[in-house]
């Protein structure tokens, strides 16, 4: 299973959403991560993508972790984001019990 976020900000708020990237806590032992993934887009400033992968038994804590790390962003002016679980079509399939 994935957590996707996606995050918005002005250029103008680049050094303060920096500053908190560098604070973050640690990534828990059970959680891999890629990212951030970062473009430029004219009219809305920066887009950040983060994706974090972890087994479906660790959904509570991963989604924990992961509304923990975010809040750390409350404050940065401009400062938006979107938070989704993404599941893998086999993890899909047996919620629906095709699998």
């Amino acid at each position: 299973m994935v957590i996707i976020t996606f995050n918005t900000f002005p250029l103008e708020s680049s050094m303060e959403v920096g500053k908190r990237l560098m604070k973050l806590p640690p990534l828990p032992p059970f959680m891999t991560y890629k990212g951030p993934f970062l473009i430029s887009e004219v009219g809305t400033g920066i887009k950040s993508m983060n994706l974090f992968e972890f087994d479906h038994t660790k959904t509570v804590e991963a989604m924990d972790y992961v509304a923990n790390r975010m809040a750390q962003y409350i404050g940065v002016p401009g400062f938006t984001y979107n938070v989704a679980i993404w599941f893998e079509a086999t993890e899909a399939l047996k919620m629906i019990g095709l699998g």
